[in-house]
This record gives structure tokens, C-alpha cells and sequence, in this order.
């Protein structure tokens, strides 16, 4: 088994550490590799692109029709030639 000590915690990190462990009926140090593994055993989400991320956000709240809009040809580039 490791061992890992971790320095400058904050001491009401330490405190709040403490009556969670009292709540569970546990040492702090046992509640904290509790949420460790907990932390730990959930699977990280894939990397999305940010098109899928919009897109899954925004699809609960339905589609939109929106009109076309018919655009004019764009303008003839300057010439400089002369």
C-alpha cells in the first residue's frame, strides 16, 4: 500500500473533512481515500467538439424554421490596373 501526505490543506477543508468522517462513523483518513475511490471510479466523459457540446445543450428546447433569405450577387473586385 502507498503513502501520501498532502501538505497545506486548508483548515476548513480539514474541518469539513472531519465531521464528514464523523457523519459516516469513519477516521478522516479513511473518508478521504473514500473519495478518492469515488472520485476516482467514475469514467471520464470522452472529449466532445464544441459544435456537439452547443448542439446537445440546445436540442431539449427544439428547432427553429428560419426564413431564406435570397442574397444578391457579390460586387466585382476593384481593379488596380489602372
Amino acid at each position: 500500500m502507498a503513502t501520501m501526505t498532502i501538505r497545506n490543506l486548508d483548515d476548513a477543508l480539514k474541518a469539513r473533512l472531519r465531521v464528514r468522517a464523523a457523519m459516516h462513523g469513519r477516521s478522516m483518513e479513511e473518508e478521504a481515500r473514500d473519495i478518492l475511490r469515488t472520485a476516482l471510479a467514475t469514467e471520464q466523459a470522452a472529449p466532445r467538439n464544441l459544435y456537439d457540446a452547443i448542439r446537445r445543450r440546445l436540442a431539449p428546447l427544439g428547432g427553429v424554421d428560419l426564413p431564406f433569405i435570397s442574397r444578391e450577387p457579390g460586387r466585382e473586385p476593384p481593379d488596380f490596373s489602372a
